[in-house]
């Protein structure tokens, strides 16, 4: 089985609202990618948010680890990745998709509807975990 550790971000707008992809699976998630050699995981993370969101955002907290695994068809082998994930915070809702051929759709969604689009449960853990936290620190900085 290959082994990939990623860094991701779930990314909340000052107005609570949080961001979601689209992938040409349709299935709903947050942006991520694979740390290669040397990179920071936190540098890895805004990467991909500025990459497939377009969104300048900063990190507030780490928001935990996540892991699955999927059959790749191009590397004909099992594939486990571990993602180390990031609360992030950006104070608009612009964006624009970076990566067409992978994402369908974008936007920033209320946090009941982003918990109704969203495909899988630890995904949606990952989300009521990070607004929880993402409360607590904006609550303290303000």
């Amino acid at each position: 089985m290959l082994l990939r550790n990623c860094a991701g971000g779930v990314v909340f707008s000052s107005n609570n609202k949080v961001f979601l992809l689209q992938n040409e699976k349709g299935e709903w998630g947050f942006p991520k990618g694979v740390i290669k050699n040397g990179e920071l995981q936190s540098e890895v993370a805004l990467r991909r948010v500025l990459k497939e969101g377009g969104i300048n955002a900063t990190i507030i907290s780490p928001a935990g680890r996540t892991n699955y695994e999927f059959f790749s068809v191009t590397r004909q082998q099992p594939v486990c990745n571990r993602i180390t994930w990031y609360i992030m915070s950006t104070e608009n809702e612009d964006y624009s998709i970076g990566e067409p051929d992978k994402y369908k759709k974008a936007g920033f969604f209320t946090i009941e509807d982003a918990m109704e689009k969203i495909t899988y449960s630890q995904d949606r853990s990952l989300l009521h975990v990070s607004y929880l936290k993402y409360k607590e620190v904006m609550s303290v900085a303000s």
